[in-house]
Order: structure tokens, then C-alpha cells, then sequence
């Protein structure tokens, strides 16, 4: 099974996370920030990964240092479960509606990272948690787990439906590109490598 740890400890945050990407789904998130323990469960419900996380971050400060730095550890473990990407489907793309939003996710775990992230919301906040956060999180998780990520809002008019319209769709988009292909020979690429 591919599967990962990590234990990570700053000033800011104290984090134990634990990814099996061959999982069925199930989670137990403790991030301190209901919305985001949504969407983190959320995604791993739909993209059939087993995750645990609990941190303790700096909340009296603001919810940034711990949206940023659980995709940091997400990121690390994602790629450390990963390991060789050999057979792997390697991309995918998702839309993902969401009542009156919909969302396209499209990846590539292609060893290098980048983030191209098209969307608006009509709100600054869904409940405490910064929309602006949602781009950290995808940002911090890519520069990690050394993915080309695409994300982008056909349209949507709620906050809280738009941001979960991506979290699921981002977890279906990872569970398709993880999927071992028997066609495939080595890595996925004529460069040889990823």
C-alpha cells in the first residue's frame, strides 16, 4: 500500500499527518477550523485516501500558518507515498458541480511544481475561514508534492459551494491520477523519468 507520515513541529504549527492513497475514504481531521476540517474531509471521501490530520496551529494569530502548512505535510507525504510514480495514470481532469457552482481541477503529478488558480468568490470569508486561503493551501501542497495543478471556476455565485465544488473535485482529480495502469511500462513519459 502507498502510504505515508509526518510529524512536523514550528513555532507555528505542531502537525501529525497520515496519508494511505490506497485507502476507501476515510478520515479524522482536527485542523482547529471547522470549514477547512470540511474540505479536507471532503477530499478524502472523494478521493478514496485514508488521511489523518491534527494540528495544533497559531488560531489566535489568524488560520493562515495552519491552512499553508498542513498542504506542506499533505504535499511531502503525498509524494513520499507516492514514491517512484512508476505505472502511474499520471493525469486528470475534473468537473465538479456543486448546486449553482462548477469547477474544473486538472493535474499532472509530473515532478515539477506549479499552480494556476482561476477563481473569484463573492465573499472575503466562508464563516472564519479566508477564501484567499484555499490558493495558499493548493500552493503550499504543489510546491511539495511536485505537481502541475489547474484550478478554475466556470462559475459560481456561493462561497462555501464554490470552494467545496474544488476540494472534491481535487480529490477525485488526485484518486484517477495515482491509478495504476498495467499499459504503462516504467513512468508515464518519454523523458524516461518524472
Amino acid at each position: 500500500m502507498r502510504q505515508g507520515k509526518m510529524e512536523r513541529k514550528t513555532t507555528e504549527t505542531d502537525i501529525n499527518l497520515t496519508l494511505n492513497i490506497d485507502g476507501t475514504g476515510t478520515s479524522k481531521i482536527d485542523t482547529g477550523i471547522g470549514f477547512f476540517n470540511h474540505m479536507l474531509t471532503l477530499m478524502a471521501s472523494h478521493g478514496f485516501m485514508d488521511l489523518e490530520v491534527e494540528c495544533k496551529g497559531d488560531l489566535d494569530v489568524d488560520l493562515h500558518h495552519t491552512v499553508e502548512d498542513v498542504g506542506i505535510v499533505l504535499g511531502k507525504v503525498f509524494k513520499e507515498a507516492l514514491g517512484d510514480k512508476q505505472g502511474i495514470t499520471r493525469y486528470a481532469t475534473e468537473h465538479s458541480p456543486m448546486d449553482e457552482s462548477l469547477s474544473m481541477v486538472s493535474l499532472d503529478i509530473s515532478g515539477r511544481s506549479y499552480l494556476q488558480f482561476n477563481v473569484s468568490y463573492p465573499v472575503e470569508k466562508v464563516g472564519q475561514f479566508d477564501t484567499e486561503l484555499v490558493e495558499e493551501f493548493f500552493r503550499a501542497f504543489v510546491n511539495q508534492a511536485e505537481v502541475t495543478l489547474h484550478i478554475n471556476l466556470l462559475y459560481g455565485k456561493n462561497g462555501h459551494h464554490i470552494i467545496e465544488s474544488i476540494f472534491k473535485g481535487f480529490g477525485r482529480a488526485l484518486d484517477q491520477a495515482v491509478q495504476m495502469q498495467e499499459r504503462i511500462k516504467g513512468v508515464r513519459s518519454t523523458k524516461g523519468m518524472l
